[in-house]
């Protein structure tokens, strides 16, 4: 057995209503819940809240994260709950409530710079406890040490450290229920990509990272088209939410690559959701990568299509593309970068954003160049 690190994630509380069992496992005192407009709207933390405060706990509501939030918004969210003196953070939504979630409890409990934790594994300080609960299946950010901010209008920039893993998760699929078809898809894509990539990694991929990832791609391919077709089934939704789950912890210990280095600058400059940026170049970079993937991508071809076992390798990567290219049409999601008004003369620029995407792109079973990122952003207008 080769030697490995694995990070095991959070612990979990999965089934109907379990964020409200929450309160029995938080530290006394004020807490911070980050969330946004829309989950709070539609009353989906309204449990949870009510259990917090049932508790005798003063519950702090930071609902203004935004869609790729920016590092004002997390700033803003920390002095909320420096000012409240909290003793926990609870993320609750999708993936950007969540990464600000693990940011603010780390630079709250820690008192770091922000600035001087960019990277891999410089925060290394003490966080407040921290829960997040997942309301989309798709991010896996529940189960990751790895938090992703705007900076600069259109940078990413990401803090990887174990010291991000929250203490609980909490999985519920009824939270799901009312996410609309677009949404449903690209989140059910972006989890695809994570355990994709996480399996292929060039990097830190090992045994167990390869466990869940393939589990992962077996839950998610298998349910995607069907929660897409049809919301309301409760046990499909709840295979895609711990596949999305899997799949983060699979990246989370064999990090992510190509796909999103290339993704990360379209969600910068067009605001695009981050799912749907991975599906947009999903099918060219695997293309790009085959050759030196070949074994790996024939092998994951066999967990969405178990009958093509018998042919060779080369056929079955080929396969494993083609599929993957189905399910993002099939899913109702628009394939062209030209669908979501980027402009063909934009791909140098991309190019160059996509460079900074360093910790990403070691990652990628081949190198990626500025050219070869051009050429890619090419392929998908």
């Amino acid at each position: 057995m080769a030697d490995f690190v694995f990070h095991p994630g959070p612990r979990l509380l999965a089934g109907s209503g379990r964020a409200a069992d929450l309160s029995d496992r938080l530290p006394a005192g004020p807490v911070l819940l980050v969330s946004d407009r829309g989950v709070i709207g539609l009353g989906l933390a309204d449990a949870c809240v009510e259990a917090l405060k049932a508790s005798g706990r003063e519950v702090v509501l930071f609902d203004s994260v935004e869609a790729d939030p920016s590092r004002t918004t997390l700033l803003a969210a920390v002095e909320a709950g420096r000012a409240a003196g909290v003793s926990a953070v609870v993320g609750f939504g999708g993936g950007s409530p969540m990464d600000v979630a693990k940011l603010a409890a780390y630079l709250l409990g820690s008192g770091d710079d922000l600035e001087a934790i960019w990277g891999v594994g410089l925060a290394t300080g003490k966080r407040l406890p921290l829960a997040l609960v997942p309301t989309t299946a798709g991010t896996g950010s529940e189960a990751t040490p790895v938090a992703v901010i705007t900076v600069g209008g259109t940078e990413k920039r990401g803090v990887n450290s174990p010291a991000l893993i929250a203490d609980w998760a909490v999985l519920d699929a009824d939270l799901t229920l009312g996410m609309p078809r677009q949404l449903t898809a690209a989140t059910g894509i972006d989890a695809i990509v994570h355990a994709i990539e996480a399996y292929t990694s060039a990097r830190l991929k090992n045994s167990l990272s390869d466990l869940y990832a393939r589990e992962a791609l077996r839950l998610l391919s298998r349910n995607l088209l069907e929660v897409c077709d049809r919301p309301a089934n409760r046990q499909a939704r709840g295979a895609m939410l711990l596949g999305a789950h899997l799949a983060g912890l699979a990246f989370a210990n064999a990090p992510v690559a190509g796909v999103h280095a290339l993704a990360y600058p379209l969600g910068g400059i067009h605001h695009l959701p981050h799912g749907l940026t991975n599906a947009l170049m999903l099918r060219h970079v695997l293309a790009f990568n085959q050759e030196a993937a070949r074994e790996q991508y024939a092998e994951l071809a066999e967990v969405i299509e178990p009958a093509c076992a018998a042919s060779g390798s080369q056929a079955k990567a080929a396969l494993l593309i083609e599929r993957l290219e189905g399910l993002v049409r099939k899913s109702g999601l628009q394939p062209r970068l030209r669908d979501h008004g980027v402009a063909f003369d934009e791909a140098p620029v991309l190019a160059r954003e996509a460079m900074k995407q360093t910790r990403l792109l070691v990652n990628n079973p081949v190198e990626i160049t500025e050219a070869d990122a051009q050429r890619l952003y090419e392929a998908a207008w």
